[in-house]
């Protein structure tokens, strides 16, 4: 599933430099991200980026949009032809929010 932006945002920027996809930018009130270009960093981080440095706390998963660890690397890998990323089993707790412990137990899992 995408992350999104909730209307929470306070319009500070942390997020936008953060994402390894260039998925976020700034919109008329709040930041938005693309979910076309949004790969939750799968292959990049074991969090989001853009959750991570939020100091409110407003990037979460899009209950409108879901999707596989599997396609979302696909998608990154698709973004970054460039760039070597893991096969979907070599990912880990580094590489995924799927495979990090305190990801998923803190509900967003």
């Amino acid at each position: 599933m995408a992350t999104i932006i909730t209307d929470e945002c306070i319009n500070c920027g942390a997020c936008e430099p953060e994402c390894p996809n260039s998925a976020i930018s700034e919109g008329d009130d709040i930041y938005v991200i693309d979910p076309n270009l949004c790969t939750e960093c799968v292959g990049f981080h074991g969090d989001e980026a853009c959750q991570s440095v939020c100091p409110v706390e407003c990037c979460i998963p899009n209950p409108d949009i879901r999707e596989s660890e599997a396609e979302l690397l696909e998608r990154a890998k698709n973004l970054h032809p460039d760039q070597s990323f893991p096969d979907t089993g070599e990912l880990d707790e580094t590489t995924s929010r799927f495979r990090n412990d305190n990801w998923i137990n803190a509900g967003r899992g």
